[in-house]
């Protein structure tokens, strides 16, 4: 994500003309999201069924899946290799075995949105570390970072919510459709420089824009699905949905307001997501209900 300099810069560009007049650009950026859109009636489709809060969004998928879960076996692979050198690597066998105990009731539920998830080779992973972080790879690759459920004093619904979610970046394949949109939008503008006959500035300022203001959509859009299909995972592993509330109050408050405007975040801001979790309450809801009657 471009940062705030980056950001004023390319701002500056464009309304100074320091490179191409503010026309060429828009002229350029106007051909490209033409042929992205062109692009993107080819190889669309849905990595995942509905569910109850909708999670059949059709994707851009340019490359396989094996291709992004043979890169992520390589990346989880090094992870825990580098881990265990350094002796970070389930160092807590409690909160490993939490962590492994949380996920052990979120991954058959994944079922509901992809019959074959259940049976991913799923690995679950606590490394020693302060930072506020948590994934999912492509293909069940998970690990959390001990500060996150440590420093937040995360309850095991909110430990679930987390899981939810980043587990729901790789059943959606959302690495897999940004490295689409990222070769689509590529190809897109320079096919449009070549078609208007404009120069090598032009492409990359438009490149520029692209990147700060309609590429990072596409990431608040994954995070969003995310935040949804994740809560009704949590909700039919039994786990309270409300915890998502908690856990993003949690984590407004360690933020400490230090986040860019929305608009140019490729993370919704918090109290967008809480919002959005209330709103889907009455959905959810039901299914942990059922959940805990089952067992």
């Amino acid at each position: 994500m471009l940062g705030p300099r980056c950001h004023n810069s390319l701002l500056a560009s464009l309304l100074a003309g320091k490179r191409r007049p503010l026309i060429s650009t828009i002229r350029l950026l106007t051909a490209a999201l033409l042929v992205l859109a062109g692009v993107g009636l080819v190889g669309c489709a849905s990595t995942t069924e509905r569910g109850a809060v909708g999670g059949d969004r059709k994707q851009l998928l340019l490359i396989s899946s094996e291709q992004m879960e043979q890169l992520s076996a390589q990346s989880y692979a090094k992870l825990q290799a580098d881990a265990s050198k350094q002796g970070a690597l389930n160092s807590d066998p409690a909160l490993t075995q939490r962590v492994r105990a949380i996920a052990a009731r979120i991954e058959p539920q994944t079922a509901v949105f992809r019959r074959d998830a259940p049976s991913w080779k799923w690995e679950v992973n606590v490394i020693s570390s302060d930072e506020l972080n948590a994934f999912c790879m492509p293909g069940g690759k998970i690990v959390f970072y001990s500060g996150l459920i440590k420093q937040l004093n995360l309850s095991d619904s909110e430990i679930a919510v987390v899981m939810g979610h980043e587990i729901t970046h790789a059943l959606r394949e959302h690495s897999r459709e940004q490295v689409s949109q990222a070769i689509a939008a590529q190809t897109a503008i320079n096919v449009g420089a070549a078609l208007l006959g404009l120069g090598g500035d032009s492409a990359a300022l438009t490149n520029t824009a692209y990147e700060a203001l309609i590429a990072t959509k596409f990431s608040r859009v994954d995070e969003s699905e995310a935040d949804r299909i994740g809560l009704e995972l949590t909700a039919r592993a039994g786990y309270d949905p409300r915890a998502g509330i908690t856990l993003w109050q949690k984590m407004l408050k360690a933020s400490s307001g230090s986040r860019p405007p929305e608009f140019l975040s490729t993370h919704p801001a918090e109290a967008n997501r809480i919002q959005q979790i209330e709103s889907l309450l009455p959905t959810v809801m039901p299914l942990y209900e059922a959940a805990r009657r089952g067992g």
